[in-house]
């Protein structure tokens, strides 16, 4: 079955273009389309997406507090936010709103493809530079989290080089090990961790101690 996709956008040229995006991709279908986030409130529902493409600079409600009033409603759907903000305080807004995914509206069709896969499958995809201003932001408030002491070095590893931006592929590349390893590997960690997304665990991890060579060596870059 296709992945379902809901965008909802209020500049009817991008809506038009990421519908098309989605639509020629074989996994993917496009199965609604909403200009404001009145208009979602009041037909999302209707067509249980799977994912939505949400802009956070909707016209009236914003996209953030669209989110936050459609995520009780629809508990198993994920919510991409699409924006050009880059600041933290958007960023945790969105997060505490509901959000998983958080990407810049800059992102190629190929990446936001991948964010939608990788959003479906249990991922948090943010835009890699997003992503390191997270963990600069947490980085700012001590943490005495001793949950971190359960996560073995090498789900230190692949933690440390999610928060980084990069993708599964890039990690299991990285680390010489398979993308469902990666997957494992996540999985283990938001267990342990008591987390269930992506920005939670970066969260978590911001003052854990680097000690493998590979993760530092990719820190570094």
């Amino acid at each position: 079955m296709k992945v379902k996709v809901s965008i909802v956008e209020d500049d009817a040229q991008a809506r038009k273009l990421l519908a098309g995006w989605i639509n020629h991709a074989e996994e993917f279908q496009c199965v609604s389309e909403h200009p404001s986030a009145q208009h979602a409130l009041h037909n999302l529902l209707r067509s249980e997406p799977d994912v939505v493409l949400m802009d956070i600079n909707l016209g009236g409600m914003t996209g953030v507090e669209c989110v936050r009033q459609v995520k009780p409603q629809l508990p198993d759907t994920q919510f991409i936010m699409l924006t050009v903000y880059e600041d933290a305080d958007h960023i945790f807004e969105a997060l505490q709103a509901g959000a998983t995914g958080y990407l810049l509206k800059e992102t190629q069709r190929e990446e936001l493809l991948t964010a939608i896969r990788e959003v479906h499958n249990g991922g948090s995809p943010m835009t890699p530079n997003i992503a390191r201003k997270l963990v600069r932001a947490f980085q700012r408030t001590p943490s005495s989290d001793n949950s971190l002491a359960e996560l073995s070095s090498r789900e230190r590893e692949v933690l440390h080089l999610l928060a980084q931006g990069y993708l599964y592929k890039e990690i299991a590349a990285t680390l010489n090990i398979r993308q469902p390893t990666v997957a494992t590997y996540l999985r283990r960690i938001y267990e342990k961790l008591q987390v269930q997304s992506r920005s939670e665990a970066i969260a978590r991890m911001a003052h854990m101690p680097i000690k493998s060579d590979a993760a530092k060596l990719m820190l570094k870059t």
